[in-house]
């Protein structure tokens, strides 16, 4: 179900914005609806709509030296207290 709504703009906003709206065969409702929705969507956790492993790729690499055999693993689950 639609409901109408009031809003109150400079004129000059308006007249833009219907020209645009003409421009693109679309109604001003539409544009205004389109923009409340995308208003409301999740935005991604990544920029740019990158994946987890892009983003992780794209970090700066530890400026931390450690040990090639360190067990990561093993030093998850001490620091989870669940040793084993």
């Amino acid at each position: 179900m639609k409901k109408k709504l009031n809003i109150t703009i400079e004129e000059k906003l308006l007249d833009k914005i219907k020209a645009y709206a003409e421009s693109q065969e679309r109604s001003v409702s539409d544009l205004v609806q389109e923009h409340f929705e995308s208003l409301l969507k999740p935005r991604p956790l990544f920029p740019k709509g990158m994946t987890l492993i892009e983003f992780m790729k794209s970090l700066p690499k530890s400026q931390v030296e450690f040990p090639e055999e360190i067990n990561w693993k093993e030093e998850y689950r001490k620091s989870r207290g669940a040793e084993g």
